[in-house]
């Protein structure tokens, strides 16, 4: 099921920002523009089904650190929305603080809870079947939760939820809620790339238990055994073909050693191969993008965030075409500040560029009409003074 648009609410510098997804999606936009704001709200969307909604929240800095970050218009609401829209359905979530009504004050638990004061409180969750008449198949209001079963039947939903617990995080009964269950099982395959380190401390930089691992970790840490596992039941030809597109020449190889894995590569008039650790940062973010999209269990949906960072603009055209032969098996959205590396995916494979930028602290799509927050702080002002003023003159007496 691929993702047709994402909308982001309330959420640091994006407002209201809708994106409209194809099969290879290309944000570009300077420093600041908001890129990774998006990145991170579409990663804390996916927490969801993991359990990890609320400790994301918390390592982002807790609600008041993810709210809309710049002037508020009188209609705005304090809440974080985020919704995603399939072909036929659309799930929807919105967070924020706990009310201050229930807050803790005292009692057994307050002191304790209070503790926890910058958790968010989901507000509302929706599954929506669209179409000219949306079917809502599951609302949760707070604590209050129903759903439609297989008999097309709304009752009561049999789970118990924390404030700061998503439902796709604790469902019960898949096989009589299937929709839910289909949702829960799309976001849960969501992988994120972002920053692999290559620092000399750094994991990739070592060697690694050897373990058949068919989908690279988050942080790399797990190279050498994801390369050894696409030579031995991925494509071990397009592998090779795409460190050479790269590194004319060079071959990588992999060496068992008392139970680990050791990542060489071999060059050309050395006389002998070079370890992960001797091999440039450059070089090693090359090869955890080209394990990332060359998996052997590809994912629905896969978002790398400026995967160009410390590699030479040369290396764009094979990433490029990494990231083209990568879009036949899973839908992707990358963030990026190189133009030339939108511009080459553009060349080989169908995708869609879409330009960032920020206006008066929001970010935008550059060329769409905006009208900012503080413009309509601004007008609300003038409309209030303007009425004041009416008032006062037709209140004075006449001569």
């Amino acid at each position: 099921m691929q993702i047709r648009e994402i909308e982001i609410s309330g959420y640091r510098s994006l407002r209201e920002f809708q994106l409209k997804l194809g099969g290879i999606t290309i944000l570009v936009g300077p420093n600041g523009c908001g890129k990774s704001n998006i990145y991170q709200a579409i990663q804390l969307l996916g927490s969801a089904a993991h359990g990890q909604f609320a400790r994301r929240v918390a390592e982002e800095g807790g609600v008041p650190s993810l709210s809309w970050a710049g002037h508020r218009h009188v209609s705005d609401d304090h809440r974080t929305r985020l919704a995603i829209k399939f072909d036929q359905l659309q799930y929807e979530m919105e967070f924020g603080r706990i009310a201050i009504s229930e807050r803790p004050s005292d009692g057994q638990y307050g002191e304790g809870l209070r503790l926890f004061k910058d958790d968010p409180d989901i507000k509302v969750e929706t599954v929506e079947l669209t179409g000219e008449k949306p079917i809502t198949l599951f609302s949760r209001k707070g604590n209050s939760v129903r759903a439609k079963n297989l008999e097309g039947r709304t009752v009561d939903y049999p789970v118990r939820l924390l404030k700061n617990e998503s439902v796709l995080s604790e469902l019960r009964e898949p096989e009589k809620f299937p929709e839910l269950s289909s949702l829960r099982m799309l976001f849960a395959d969501w992988r994120f790339y972002h920053d692999f380190r290559t620092d000399l401390q750094s994991p990739v930089r070592r060697n690694q238990l050897a373990s058949m691992t068919p989908v690279l970790s988050h942080d790399a840490s797990d190279l050498a055994a994801v390369v050894a596992t696409i030579r031995t039941i991925g494509s071990a030809q397009e592998f090779d073909q795409f460190v050479d597109r790269a590194f004319p020449g060079v071959s990588v190889s992999i060496i068992e050693d008392d139970g680990e894995l050791c990542l060489y590569m071999e060059y050309p008039g050395l006389a002998r191969p070079l370890h992960a650790r001797e091999l440039s940062d450059g070089t090693l973010q090359y090869l955890c993008l080209l394990a990332a999209l060359l998996t052997p269990r590809p994912a629905s949906f896969m978002v790398f965030n400026e995967p160009e960072t410390s590699m030479h603009v040369d290396l764009a055209q094979p990433l490029a075409e990494m990231i083209v032969a990568a879009s036949r098996r899973s839908q992707l959205l990358i963030t990026t500040h190189s133009s030339e590396l939108a511009q080459h995916v553009k060349a080989q494979g169908n995708c869609k560029i879409i330009e960032l930028e920020k206006v008066a602290g929001e970010t935008v799509i550059r060329g769409e009409e905006v009208r900012s927050a503080r413009a309509e702080v601004e007008d609300d002002d003038a409309a209030a003074v303007r009425a004041y003023r009416a008032a006062l003159k037709k209140n004075e007496p006449e001569d």
